[in-house]
């Protein structure tokens, strides 16, 4: 288990790309819905805009099947307006996450170089210093 606080935050940076992932994949299902919609929506168009008999009795069918798909396109619409949102919702959370990260890995660095630098500097003294008080009498 990680014990760097860098190291946690880099695995809450992982959890969070994958929730941007995530997010990211529901706004393609919304898109690819809204496709379909709309190809929907220019078939029934020009089934009623048709000139053959059939399509002249289903003319009514045809009207309400198109408000529905209407509705169903705009419902798409605004679901795919808060999948955008969430995206870069998770995608700014991602980044702060990141930044901390790289902070955090900064400051640990720093940490380490300031205690070799101070170890370093104790075995000096130590090593100048004489051993008892009587050494250097003599």
């Amino acid at each position: 288990m990680p014990t760097k606080r860098s190291d946690k935050l880099k695995r809450l940076v992982a959890v969070q790309r994958h929730l941007e992932q995530m997010a990211e994949i529901d706004l393609a299902d919304t898109a690819r819905s809204r496709l379909e919609v709309a190809e929907t929506i220019d078939v029934v168009a020009d089934a009623m805009g048709s000139a053959h008999p059939m399509h002249r009795l289903f003319s009514s069918q045809y009207a309400v099947q198109l408000g529905r798909l209407a509705q169903k396109d705009q419902m798409l619409a605004n679901i795919q307006q808060a999948h955008e949102t969430r995206v870069l919702r998770e995608r700014a959370k991602g980044d702060r996450l990141e930044d901390n990260m790289r902070e955090a890995r900064m400051a640990e660095e720093r940490e380490e170089a300031d205690n070799t630098i101070y170890d370093l500097v104790d075995q000096f003294v130590l090593s100048a210093a004489p051993a008892s008080g009587k050494l250097g009498e003599q």
